[in-house]
């Protein structure tokens, strides 16, 4: 089984008048996802912020099943 998984954060903002998710951001590990994912939204001041692993296995065919792991502030509901 060849699975391969990555950690990612999308920080969220207002425009006009509705939540849109920005351009995600790699990370090492969930940990280093988490804690950015809090530092965005925290920090940075933008509207949420969310962490999230993306898991893919070229062997079975599954791609990009997404767990978050962790929300903070408003997202869009995707997440």
């Amino acid at each position: 089984m060849t699975e391969i998984t990555q950690f990612m954060v999308v920080p969220c903002d207002y425009v006009d008048g509705e939540i849109v998710a920005g351009d995600p951001i790699s990370c090492a590990s969930p940990a280093e996802a988490i804690q950015r994912a809090q530092g965005l939204w925290k920090t940075f001041g933008h509207a949420g912020a969310v962490a999230f692993s993306r898991t893919s296995d070229f062997e079975i065919g599954m791609f990009n099943v997404r767990k978050v792991l962790r929300r903070f502030g408003h997202v869009p509901s995707e997440y």
